[in-house]
């Protein structure tokens, strides 16, 4: 039977174990540098057989030089594979291309020539729930999700505490929740209880409708 911890993508330590799907030996170690063993995040490369079901993770970076047929394998890992929050590297700079792999089912989208800071704030935003993309790409995605957002508009304006229109403010400009809770002084465990109070007053299930509803409906401008 796998380990508990393992089931949510964590080593017996409690790092964050990140599958890699690549053929280019260095972008695998490349990757293996910014992460070595031992740290919060371990990358495991998933070239062996059976390394899917053994490794335990649950965020996985794939490397789109590795296939002619992205889109193919997105939608393979969309329906074979649900839980798994898929990662893109590619060399693809066209915001259009970049919104048909998120609209495929990735998570998030990272060119090569990502920093390493870039990397780790991917990882961590993906991880966290919400979508890492270009500014311009999640412009359109939240314009197409506030057309249904609007829909399930509360009937009566929710009242945050001051703490929630903190925690709010950050996670609309893109802060994913380490960031916050380094930002207020506070562990990300109640960030997370707060994102959950949050969405429960605005009557959403996910971050961006979080984001799209504070932003239509100028809740960021709120006095608590």
């Amino acid at each position: 039977m796998k380990d508990a911890k393992q089931k949510k993508g964590k080593k017996a330590g409690g790092s964050l174990r990140v599958g890699l799907v690549a053929a280019d030996p260095l972008r695998i170690l490349g990757l293996q540098t910014i992460f070595p063993d031992g740290g919060p995040v371990e990358v495991v490369p998933l070239s062996v057989p059976g390394a899917l079901d053994a490794s335990g993770v649950s965020l996985i970076l794939i490397d789109s030089a590795c296939t002619d047929h992205i889109f193919e394998l997105l939608a393979t890992f969309r329906r074979t594979r649900p839980r798994f929050r898929l990662i893109v590297l590619g060399l693809e700079e066209d915001h259009d291309h970049i919104q048909r792999i998120i609209g495929a089912g990735a998570k998030g989208y990272l060119a090569h020539s990502a920093k390493e800071s870039e990397i780790r704030m991917a990882i961590d935003v993906v991880q966290d729930g919400s979508v890492w993309a270009p500014r311009k790409v999640l412009a359109r995605l939240l314009e197409s999700t506030s057309a249904g957002a609007e829909t399930t508009k509360p009937a009566k304006e929710p009242k945050f505490t001051k703490r929630e229109l903190q925690v709010l403010r950050l996670l609309a400009a893109g802060h994913p929740n380490p960031a916050i809770g380094r930002e207020l002084g506070i562990d990300v465990g109640t960030v997370k209880k707060h994102v959950g109070n949050l969405m429960r007053k605005v009557g959403v299930d996910n971050r961006i409708a979080l984001s799209v509803q504070a932003v239509n409906q100028k809740l960021l401008r709120q006095v608590p």
